[in-house]
């Protein structure tokens, strides 16, 4: 699975991907839950499932999604309040 979404730092890999991106998984040989994920854009799952949140990120470019939505997303929170949280100089985990 990070090795499909490192490949995706290329412009032709990216349009392959979009052209049709179940072939482009079955081509990585993912799992049916890998696929799944990815397909599904289950950020939590693709973590779950080996993915490195840096190489998660190269698929969430893809959709217009910045880190920070990422962060959210693994973390309970929205984009917006993991923005703040960081900016407050990081989570407390009390």
């Amino acid at each position: 699975m990070n090795k499909l979404f490192m490949s995706l730092r290329h412009g032709n890999a990216r349009r392959e991907f979009r052209a049709d991106e179940a072939a482009y998984c079955r081509k990585f040989g993912l799992s049916a839950e890998q696929t799944t994920a990815t397909l599904g854009r289950d950020w939590q799952a693709m973590l779950d499932l080996g993915g490195s949140i840096f190489y998660i990120y190269k698929l969430a470019m893809m959709d217009g999604l910045s880190l920070q939505y990422l962060g959210g997303v693994f973390t309970g929170m929205s984009e917006a309040e993991f923005k703040a949280a960081m900016l407050a100089g990081g989570r407390t985990d009390v």
